[in-house]
């Protein structure tokens, strides 16, 4: 697929996803979320490929969803085609770790779609927000679920009922955001990070994203029983055994993904 609304990359064993539609601020329209599944998809089956950045630019991660392709929709065209369903969640299906560098504006879908990374390295410029009220709607891609998760009902309540933005500092404060990094430092930190993970086991690493996940799904009890399961199946693998090997020998382990 040619992709019109993004931009990919790879820096050794890290998939670069740059959301690349300058002039609408990288809003998210139907084509980009259709490229966005294209890309994930692949990168997913790459077994080269241990984890990935998400990106936008400078100036906005993503400033929202295409409001000019979604104003003249009726309700019988949004439910008919149970708009905003396809491909918009395949973030949220994807097996490997997604880390989201926001830079600039992450307002409505864009705050959604990096709520669906499992963290979010932000920017000092980063402003989140969800600011659908405003427009005579409300977050369609989760943002009244996820953001109620990451900082609590009354700061995601206000945000949500008066459409305002949230600092990077706020974000990191309330929990939304891992850090905070300098713009110009940004995407090398995020890149780095990402790496680390990679050079890790990938089944593991998936494994210890699914279970971390399940906490916002289940019960503790359960949630735990989940992780000691998973937690057991580690003890089947080859990357274990050199793991524990390796750390017993004083030496780095070399991990086989197996």
């Amino acid at each position: 697929m040619a992709y019109n609304n993004i931009v990919t990359d790879t820096k050794g064993a890290v998939g670069i996803i740059r959301l690349d539609r300058p002039k609408a601020l990288n809003a998210l329209c139907a084509e980009l979320f259709e490229e966005l599944a294209d890309a994930l998809d692949k990168f997913e089956a790459d077994e080269n490929i241990g984890a990935v950045v998400l990106t936008g630019s400078e100036k906005a991660f993503a400033a929202g969803a295409d409001i000019l392709e979604m104003q003249p929709k009726t309700y019988m065209d949004v439910y008919k085609s149970d708009f905003l369903s396809h491909n918009s969640e395949r973030l949220s299906t994807f097996r490997k770790p997604v880390i989201a560098a926001v830079a600039g504006y992450a307002l409505g879908g864009g705050c959604e779609l990096a709520m669906m990374c499992d963290f979010i390295l932000a920017a000092d410029n980063a402003q989140f927000g969800q600011p659908e009220i405003k427009l005579g709607t409300i977050p369609g891609l989760g943002g009244t679920q996820r953001l109620t998760r990451a900082v609590g009902k009354s700061k995601a309540m206000e945000m949500c009922l008066t459409g305002r933005m949230m600092s990077a500092e706020e974000a990191e404060s309330s929990g939304l955001v891992s850090r905070i990094i300098p713009l110009d430092d940004l995407m090398d930190e995020a890149v780095k990070v990402a790496g680390e993970i990679a050079d890790l086991s990938q089944p593991i690493v998936m494994m210890c994203k699914e279970s971390v996940n399940k906490a916002y799904e289940t019960t503790l009890r359960e949630g735990i029983m989940f992780e000691r399961r998973l937690f057991h199946s580690t003890f089947s693998t080859e990357d274990q055994k050199e793991g524990m090997s390796a750390f017993a020998e004083k030496r780095t382990p070399e991990f086989k993904n197996r």
